[in-house]
């Protein structure tokens, strides 16, 4: 009776299923957030008379033949990159991405990080940090005596102070682009690091072809859809409802030859 574990197979497919989207429900209002889909994929086939095969001496082949799948596995979680909706907030250290690209942060061990998400402030030395004090590259310090702090749309951080007529530049922020941005692993806080499947990472300056460029006091709002991930939720719960009504059919079948016996 091989319906009880194909059915199971569904089971747990469609619990995943379930999973990836609670996820994204949860993550509604996340920063930058970028919704993500469970992808399935049919088991291998026990194959009673594979097609094609002789059917006869006479040289005939069976046209379809006769294959038994065995269920569902996963066989990724990817993640969909859509731009999200650019709200204002007014803070002038907050920033947005409109368009392609990845801000550079610096993680305290050393290695290299990358978000979306722009809600940056100001460390105890003036540096432009994340909100878990990560410094956002190439290390930019705003001065204590800073009137106002301007990020222009090609990434200049520029800063007016007393007594000065003129902007003072204090540095130039970039942008990071890779060939596959699903295959960039997830970190958590935001933050996501390069793999080997999403290829080596590619920087340039907001603005230039292939990248984005940065609105000040604006934030990137989550992509998330709240009324297609309502639909697939009951969706994915109308199929873990199937398959286990498969496994009670399958039970019942079961009971009807015990007592054949």
């Amino acid at each position: 009776m091989r319906a009880m574990s194909i059915a199971a197979t569904g089971m747990l497919a469609q619990q995943m299923n379930v999973e990836v989207i609670a996820n994204n429900l949860a993550n509604m209002n996340t920063t930058a957030y970028k919704m993500q889909r469970a992808e399935f994929q049919d088991l291998l086939y026990q194959n009673i008379e594979r097609p094609g095969s002789a059917s006869a001496d006479t040289g005939a082949v069976l046209p379809a033949g006769i294959q038994i799948g065995v269920g569902v596995r996963a066989a990724a979680t990817y993640r969909i990159t859509g731009q999200g909706n650019i709200a204002t907030t007014g803070n002038p250290y907050d920033l947005a991405v409109n368009g392609k690209g990845y801000f550079h942060i610096q993680m305290p061990d050393g290695s290299d990080a990358y978000t979306r998400a722009g809600p940056f402030t100001l460390s105890p030395d003036g540096q432009l940090v994340t909100s878990k004090g990560y410094v956002v590259a190439p290390g930019i310090s705003i001065p204590q005596d800073a009137l106002s702090v301007t990020v222009n749309a090609v990434g200049q951080v520029q800063v007016m102070v007393a007594g000065q007529s003129s902007p003072q530049t204090l540095g130039q922020l970039e942008l990071a682009r890779f060939p596959n941005e699903g295959g960039l692993q997830a970190m958590g806080e935001n933050l996501f690091t390069e793999t080997a499947a999403s290829g080596a990472v590619l920087t340039g300056l907001p603005g230039s072809p292939g990248f984005g460029t940065l609105q000040q006091g604006y934030l990137e709002t989550s992509n998330v859809n709240a009324v297609q991930e309502i639909t697939d939720l009951i969706t994915a719960q109308r199929a873990y409802e199937m398959n286990s009504k498969v496994i009670s059919a399958a039970d019942q079948m079961l009971q009807i030859t015990s007592k054949m016996s």
